[in-house]
Parts: structure tokens; C-alpha cells; sequence
């Protein structure tokens, strides 16, 4: 049993890089093959889903035509009363009793049935029609049809209460046109119907018509049943969007899900879409559960899966057969790395009769090669210490500098010359701010000395016609620069600007931190430069611009703008976080 093992183990150590391949293989054609059932079964899904949008939409757009007639002919019916002689009469003539005591307070059993006749003659479609009730200007009503849809109003009553009622206020606001709601709005009780109100005006008064009355028509929600057909994956309903949540107001058909709202459709694994009635603002909506609509594009996925694995078998059948024909080359070439290792490199000629022989022996001149530019290295590394040996020979030059300008400085004195004293002094400190001890960064406040030296020296030698002034911000002085960044630019604006002015010049630099930049700008009043193109020819400016972009990138800048004989500035930007940073 041992035995067994340690073979298998031992050929499992020499077939490693068959099965590395083999797996390669088989993520390299399982995972397309997944890709391509997930791509598959998703298309499927978005045209079920966009199918059923669109076929539900135009169901919903016909039904909603179909109620519109049918909201049409109750209108209609609506206007007929209005028109009637009779029933304008008789409304006028109501209106004549307000006021004449307890017999003006109801209308009499005579008149009331009278009205209940004239309604009766002018009913359309009596089926969906449940009750009317007539008022007059003094709220006395007449009522016809199912008592249950009326509610508590009794026929010759009077209900004054009605004009502070919402669905009343709304009815006068529409000067005589239909209001359907999708509630009863005189019996809170009566769940199966709805209530359309029409304010009654009289027809004959043109230019300043009167109310005269106010009809009420409650109308049954199975209406809705002729204007939709019954399927049995989803379910047609009516909603009201004023309504509470998004009201339901008739659901087709009844037994589906009760006592919901629409947003609970939404959120709970449903499909809705809806078309909005153009004569009550009512939404008509289809709602159909996701699992329903989705179960063709299940089979789509299945049979994808199912053809998928069968080809991934096949494919991962050649793969692994090829495998072995590709790992034995494979095989030589480690056995050869490893004789490398040992030390048996010699040198033979080339035999290679494919790819991977080619390989080995080009792996055997590449390690020749490589033990040759070793040897490159460490010469080029003595040249190296070789150079910072002559740096730190040419350091002493500078010493030598600096004792020379301090003997100056001090015969100078000893002679009584100021300006020589000065011009020593500044020079020498100007010396050591340009080398800064072999460093490129320093501080702004240093930058600024180096600036000051250099114009001191300039106003000795041109008896002071240079007026410097400086604004830069204390938080921005303690920040380290490029060094020589900003000396150089106010040496150019003394020399080509303020040098060739008669009169006296200014140069003003200021500097700021705006939103993690840095900002300098340097400003002088001399004579101008008449082409901004000739300073891309000068070695100070182009040596300025070179290491600002080297060190701060390619997103800092410097700008010069210039105006003959009003002056030039110079704008410096680059990024707060340097490469010191």
C-alpha cells in the first residue's frame, strides 16, 4: 500500500505541469461557457420582461379607452339631466322656498317624486349605474336607485353640511365638469361603488350662469369588468395615485391579493406597468409575479447548462490528452535547469528539434551573459566611488571662494568702502545658498534671502534704482522648493526689464498655497517684451522650466505674460506635495 502511494505521489511530482495545464484548460473553457449561459439566460429574461411591457402597456392603453366611454356615457347622462327643462325647473322653483319657514325646510313628497320620475327617464346603462342624487341650492335632496349607495341622505332632507365637504369644494372649482373619485362620497360604507359629481348650472345665463343644483351619480366598480380580459398569470387593477398608499380601486380578479397597495406589488417581487386614464387621472396597472413571467427564460437556462456542461466534458477530455503531449518537452527542459544547477552546463551544439529545446539552450547562454554583465556592474560601480571622490576634491574650491570674499569683505572695511563690504557679503552668502551643502530642495525663506542678496549687489552697482518688495504667505516660507527657482526669473526681470528703463523699476514677488498649490509671481514695471517667443531661446528661463516639470510634474507651469512699456509677470505653479513628499 505504501508502495502504492509513494509511485503515485512520485508520478504526480512528474505529471505537475500536465495537470497545471489541465486546469488551465478547464477555467480556460468552463468560465466562457458559464459567461455565455449567465449572457444567454439574461437576454432571454430583458425580452420576456420588455415583451411583456410592451403587450401589457397596449392591453392597458385599450382598456383605458374602453373606460373612457364608458366614463363618456355616464357623463353624458349627466349633462341630459342638466339640460331638462323639467328637472332645471323644478330646481329653480326649489330654490324660490329658502326661507319661507318649516314648509321651505324639506321638499314636499310631490315634488320629491316628480324629480325621482325625471331621473328615471334620463338613466343610460342602467347595469353600472347604482344611485343618483339630485340637491338643489339649499342642499334638499332626491334620491334614486339602491339605498345602500346613499348612505344617511333621505329623500326632501336638507344637508347643508355637504358645501364643507373636500369632494364638494373640489366639484365647484371645476365649474361644471365631472369629477369622478374613486370613492362613494355620500356613504363611507358602500366598498363596491364610486361617486361622479357635476355641479348643475342654469343653461340660460350665458355671460353670468347660477348654480342651481348639484348631482351626484354612484356608479358600481364591476363597470370595470367589460373593460378588461381575465388572465390567469396576472391581475388588472384601477388605482387611485391621491388616494391613501396609492389606493386600489377595483382589482381584476377579486380573489388576487388582498388588501395590498401598489408599492407593496413593487417591492415584493412583482412586475408592474401602468397608463394613466386621460378622463380620471386613474392608473390603470398590470401586475404579473416575476416567477410567472420568468419561467420560459428558466427552460432557456436549463437547456443553455445543460449544452454547456456536455461541451465543457468534451473539451476537458481532448484538454486533458493534449496536456501530455505539451508537458513532456516541458519535463526535458526542467531536467536541464536542474543540471544547470548542479554545475553540468557544457558547452554543446545546438540540437534542438522544436521550441522548448530551443528555449534550454538559449537559458545556457543567457546565464554566460549574465555573469559577464556582473562583472560590468562592479566596474561601473568603482567608476562611481571614483566620481563622489572627485566631489568631494571639488568641494574645496568653494572653501577657498569663501576665504577669498572674506578677505575682500575685511580690506574692504579696513578701507572705509561700504558698497565693497556689502557686494562681499551678499556674494558670499549668495554662494552658499546656490550650493545648500550639495542638497536640490530648500526652504522658501532661504530662497527669499538668496533673492535679497542678489538685489542688494544689483542696487550697489546701480545706485539703487531697484525697489524689491515681497507678500508671501508665512505658512508657504517654511515649505521646501526646488532651489534657484524663483532667483532666476527676478535676475531676468532686472536684466531685461528694469536694467534698460530710464528711471527707477519695481519687481514684486508674491507667493500663496490655494487649493494644494503653490503659487509665486513675479511682476516688474520695465519695458516689456515685444516677443514672448524669444524667451523660449533663453538658457535661464528654459533651465527654470525643465526642472520645475522634471521634479513637480507635468502638471505644474510657468506663464509669462508681457505689455511693451508697461512691465512683464511671470506666474509659478506646481502641486504642494513635491517629490519630497
Amino acid at each position: 500500500m505504501k508502495h502504492l502511494y509513494m509511485k503515485f505521489l512520485k508520478g504526480f511530482q512528474n505529471e505537475r505541469e500536465r495537470y497545471k495545464y489541465f486546469i488551465f484548460m478547464m477555467c480556460l473553457s468552463i468560465f466562457p461557457l458559464l459567461l455565455l449561459g449567465l449572457i444567454s439566460y439574461n437576454i432571454a429574461k430583458d425580452t420576456l420582461v420588455k415583451n411583456q411591457y410592451q403587450t401589457t402597456y397596449n392591453h392597458l392603453q385599450t382598456s383605458s379607452e374602453a373606460a373612457d366611454l364608458l366614463f363618456r356615457n355616464i357623463a353624458n347622462m349627466q349633462r341630459l339631466i342638466s339640460w331638462s327643462k323639467e328637472v332645471r325647473q323644478e330646481l329653480i322653483s326649489s330654490s324660490e322656498f329658502e326661507g319661507a319657514g318649516d314648509k321651505g325646510a324639506v321638499l314636499d313628497k310631490v315634488t320629491t317624486d316628480r324629480i325621482q320620475d325625471l331621473l328615471s327617464n334620463y338613466l343610460i346603462d342602467t347595469q353600472y349605474i347604482d344611485s343618483v342624487c339630485l340637491f338643489d341650492v339649499n342642499f334638499r335632496t332626491v334620491c334614486y336607485g339602491n339605498s345602500g349607495s346613499i348612505g344617511k341622505f333621505e329623500n326632501g332632507e336638507t344637508y347643508k353640511g355637504l358645501s364643507l365637504k373636500d369632494w364638494y369644494e373640489s366639484s365647484v372649482e371645476a365649474k361644471g365638469r365631472p369629477i369622478f373619485f374613486s370613492h362613494n362620497v355620500l356613504s363611507s360604507h358602500s366598498t363596491n361603488t364610486f361617486s361622479s359629481v357635476k355641479l348643475l348650472k342654469d343653461p340660460n345665463r350665458l355671460f353670468e350662469p347660477r348654480v342651481i343644483g348639484l348631482l351626484v351619480v354612484n356608479i358600481k366598480k364591476s363597470m370595470f369588468s367589460r373593460v378588461f380580459t381575465e388572465n390567469n398569470d396576472s391581475t388588472f387593477m384601477v388605482v387611485d395615485p391621491n388616494g391613501i398608499q396609492k389606493s386600489i380601486l377595483y382589482q381584476f380578479p377579486q380573489t388576487f391579493q388582498q388588501n395590498k397597495n401598489v408599492d407593496d406589488f413593487e417591492n415584493n417581487g412583482f412586475i408592474t406597468s401602468s397608463f394613466k386614464n386621460r378622463t380620471t387621472g386613474w392608473i390603470f396597472t398590470n401586475v404579473i409575479h416575476e416567477e410567472e413571467l420568468l419561467k420560459q427564460a428558466d427552460r432557456i437556462g436549463l437547456i443553455t447548462a445543460s449544452i454547456s456542461s456536455i461541451i465543457a466534458l468534451v473539451v476537458l477530455y481532448f484538454s486533458f490528452i493534449l496536456s501530455g503531449t505539451i508537458t513532456r518537452p516541458l519535463l526535458k527542459l526542467k531536467n536541464m535547469t536542474l543540471e544547470w544547477r548542479k554545475g553540468l552546463r557544457n558547452q554543446i551544439e545546438s540540437t534542438a528539434k522544436d521550441d522548448i529545446h530551443t528555449i534550454g539552450e538559449t537559458f545556457q547562454q543567457i546565464t554566460i551573459e549574465n555573469k559577464e554583465l556582473n562583472e560590468r556592474l562592479i566596474k561601473s560601480q568603482l567608476k562611481e566611488r571614483e566620481a563622489e571622490l572627485r566631489a568631494l576634491q571639488a568641494q574645496i574650491k568653494p572653501h577657498f571662494l569663501y576665504n577669498t570674499l572674506d578677505s575682500i569683505y575685511w580690506m574692504a572695511i579696513m578701507n572705509n568702502n561700504q558698497d565693497i563690504a556689502k557686494i562681499a557679503v551678499a556674494l558670499s552668502q549668495s554662494f552658499k545658498l546656490s550650493l545648500n551643502s550639495g542638497e536640490d530642495l530648500i526652504p522658501v525663506s532661504r530662497e527669499l534671502e538668496h533673492i535679497s542678496h542678489y538685489v542688494t549687489i544689483q542696487n550697489i552697482r546701480f545706485h539703487n534704482r531697484f525697489h524689491y518688495e515681497e507678500n508671501v504667505e508665512e505658512e508657504l516660507k517654511e515649505l521646501r522648493i526646488l532651489k534657484l527657482l524663483l532667483q532666476p526669473i527676478v535676475e531676468n526681470a532686472i536684466y531685461h526689464g528694469l536694467e534698460s528703463k530710464i528711471g527707477e523699476g519695481t519687481i514684486k514677488l508674491t507667493g500663496k498655497i490655494e487649493n494644494q498649490w503653490v503659487l509665486f509671481s513675479i511682476s516688474d514695471d520695465g519695458i516689456g517684451i515685444e516677443d514672448l517667443n524669444a524667451t523660449k531661446q533663453g538658457y535661464g528661463l528654459t533651465n527654470v522650466i525643465e526642472r520645475l516639470q522634471l521634479f513637480y510634474g507635468k502638471e505644474s507651469s510657468l506663464t509669462i505674460s508681457s505689455k511693451v512699456s508697461v512691465g512683464t509677470t511671470v506666474e509659478i505653479r506646481f502641486p504642494i506635495h513635491s517629490k519630497e513628499g
